[in-house]
């Protein structure tokens, strides 16, 4: 298990953690689910991908965990917004989730083979 070692999985996994708590009293179950749900896909696909055979289906499971940091980094605006999250944690959540969608973008180049 080699995910683990990626820097993107360890930057993925712990703003799922940061915000899973930061959003666990949240009376609105259904953003609080979103949300959750959005923030855990990431390095959750990331290791799936990982653990696949070919490089073609680790990038398929990139381009999803890439999908989920673009859903991840709306909920986060929109929480911010709402005044379901503090205005500063948001701010650097959504500094990490940019950082980390350039991340695994690069990421997925590698695996198709398309670094320069």
């Amino acid at each position: 298990m080699q995910f683990q070692k990626l820097e993107v999985w360890k930057r993925s996994f712990n703003l799922t953690k940061q915000i899973t708590l930061d959003v666990q009293n949240c009376k609105d179950f259904s953003f609080k689910d979103q949300i959750s749900r959005s923030a855990l896909s990431i390095p959750s696909n990331i290791a799936e991908g990982e653990e696949r055979e070919t490089n073609a289906e680790a990038a398929r499971f990139l381009y999803i965990a890439k999908g989920s940091c673009g859903e991840l980094y709306t909920q986060i605006l929109l929480g911010k917004e709402i005044g379901y999250i503090n205005s500063a944690k948001a701010d650097t959540y959504l500094k990490e989730a940019l950082s980390i969608s350039r991340m695994l973008a690069g990421l997925i180049k590698y695996r198709k083979g398309n670094v320069r």
